[in-house]
């Protein structure tokens, strides 16, 4: 019991507290040796396994898009561009794929958005670009929305800005190109008016108004996406087999 401060005297020493360690009551299974000694013979040192270098082939081969875009506002969701009643659907079967592209965007509120990303009873969009406000594929983190969009054969998204989740799943799964804007252009631009997206320039054209936007480059993510997904990447580029 330690000593209270009455009981305590004038020349009397006492020990330092100790520190608590969780691992002072522990016991090593084993006698630790003293001295560790190592022979280089024990050893074989490994070469990193060479890879390729990047080809020609595998940078971007289409880096402008031309068409007809869409255009929404802010906060866009992932249940607006596809509803959770539709993800039982599977992207890898080709049928189920081109069914996913027939509802992209059907969650949009018709009463904003009169007319039809996709028309009733088809499974592809006219709208080659979708150009939107800021945080762009906000919600949930399902992958089936970028994939949507893009077997509805939409090309790229010029946003403002994205949710991470949806910029990530984009570049993953190689579907859509997301393309920040520098500027607000979803206000200055229509549904139906022709665009071209130029990734190499960083540019849009709108053509119907004749103005044009600076775009912020899409980076490392472009030659991802154009491979077709983070996966054909990697076996494009010899990571993996």
């Amino acid at each position: 019991m330690a000593q209270s401060a009455a009981t305590i005297r004038s020349g009397d020493h006492l020990a330092p507290p100790k520190t608590f360690s969780p691992f002072s009551q522990r016991r090593l299974p084993f006698a630790a040796p003293k001295t560790l000694k190592f022979s280089t013979s024990s050893f074989k040192i490994l070469k990193p396994c060479p890879r390729p270098p990047i080809s020609a082939s595998a940078a971007p081969k289409t880096t402008t898009f031309h068409g007809p875009c869409y255009v929404v506002g802010d906060n866009i969701d992932t249940d607006q561009i596809i509803p959770a009643e539709h993800l039982t659907l599977v992207p890898s079967k080709p049928e189920e794929y081109r069914k996913l592209g027939s509802f992209a965007m059907i969650g949009l509120p018709s009463a904003a958005y009169p007319v039809p990303f996709v028309e009733p009873g088809t499974d592809s969009t006219v709208y080659k670009v979708i150009i939107a406000g800021y945080n762009f594929g906000c919600g949930s983190s399902r992958e089936h929305a970028p994939v949507a969009l893009g077997a509805a054969g939409t090309v790229a998204v010029v946003a403002e800005s994205y949710a991470r989740i949806f910029f990530r799943n984009s570049v993953a799964t190689g579907e859509v190109y997301p393309v920040e804007s520098e500027s607000r252009i979803c206000d200055e631009c229509a549904t139906g008016d022709i665009v071209t997206v130029d990734l190499e320039e960083c540019l849009l054209q709108n053509h119907s108004t004749g103005k044009e936007y600076r775009l912020k480059p899409i980076g490392d993510a472009g030659p991802v996406i154009e491979a077709g997904g983070i996966f054909a990447y990697a076996r494009k580029t010899g990571m993996i087999a």
